[in-house]
């Protein structure tokens, strides 16, 4: 038995892009066990994926002595490999505590973090104009592994009122919409006129809002074809909503990758953030599809226009 332990304690979007890692780790080598450190706030995705065989939270509140209870939790363990996806001085400190026969960490690793490794895994060709998730498959040859995505992501099923409306007959699946980001300034204030245009173009159709913030609709749909999820969207029930929409439709954020990650149909709306770096991936997939805001600016990005783009990328063969 090979034991891994993976550091990446946030946010949702690179974890979810680890998860993936983890899960092609698990696919080419036999006999491999995964630990994971992640955040108290992302900890119910992690445990739910089927890839991770073990949790450790890290309580980024809890100060000097969360970290030191966590440091001794991870002491009465023996690891052959320690990997930092995170890269900051908090990761390399822990690393530095992991009692392991290799600590490897990235290349661009920020905070003098590096300094904790053994040794760090080289960026891919494109270097750090690459993609964040091809990033971190570089992680893999150290086990022998290819650094490329292989077998498939799963999560452990849950029930609830989110997927008996996304299960609901008439209207087919719903087209989930993500609608808020934790930074302001990759937030787009156009959902509710998207929405408008979406409904009033098929009234079988059905839109879900969901997010981690609750969004006020105003009241202004019909409750047969919508329903408003933002600020009671439970990590653990995202997987399983995200599966069951026809197309997400999102900022950049966690669940426009986790869309991606699961197969989905996905529209991400990207504002000062480069898509070629932090898009869907891959880019080339027909169903991962991005609207950039001119010039960055998401003020100056109209829902018409969206409108326009979601109605090609949908009937396009």
């Amino acid at each position: 038995m090979t034991e891994l332990l993976i550091i990446k304690p946030s946010s949702l979007g690179d974890i979810v892009h680890g998860l993936q890692v983890a899960t092609s780790l698990k696919a080419q080598v036999q006999g491999l066990r995964i630990s994971w450190v992640v955040r108290e706030i992302f900890a119910p995705i992690v445990r739910a994926c089927e890839a991770i065989d073990q949790v450790y939270v890290f309580e980024r509140a809890g100060g000097a002595k969360g970290f030191l209870r966590l440091t001794n939790e991870l002491r009465r363990k023996h690891f052959d490999f320690v990997f930092d996806l995170q890269g900051l001085l908090r990761t390399g400190l822990l690393t530095s505590r992991v009692l392991a026969d290799r600590k490897v960490g990235r290349s661009d690793a920020r905070e003098w973090s590096g300094v904790f490794y053994h040794e760090k895994v080289p960026l891919p060709k494109d270097g750090r104009r690459s993609h964040a998730l091809e990033i971190l498959l570089q992680f893999c040859p150290v086990i022998g592994a290819k650094p490329e995505l292989q077998g498939t992501l799963k999560f452990r099923e849950v029930e609830g009122l989110t997927l008996r409306f996304a299960d609901a007959r008439g209207g087919g699946k719903p087209i989930v919409m993500f609608v808020d980001s934790r930074r302001a300034e990759k937030c787009w204030n156009g959902f509710k006129q998207l929405t408008e245009l979406i409904l009033r173009e098929d009234k079988n159709r059905k839109v879900v809002w969901a997010g981690s913030g609750y969004v006020h609709d105003r009241a202004a749909f019909p409750p047969a074809q919508f329903f408003n999820l933002t600020g009671n969207t439970s990590l653990v029930s995202l997987p399983a909503l995200v599966r069951r929409a026809d197309w997400v439709i999102a900022n950049d954020s966690g669940p426009m990758h986790l869309a991606a990650a699961l197969g989905v149909r996905v529209m991400g709306i990207f504002g000062p953030t480069d898509p070629r770096l932090f898009g869907p991936y891959p880019m080339t997939a027909p169903g991962n599809v991005v609207v950039q805001a001119p010039v960055g600016d998401l003020k100056l990005l109209a829902a018409k226009d969206v409108y326009a783009r979601f109605q090609r990328a949908r009937f396009r063969p």
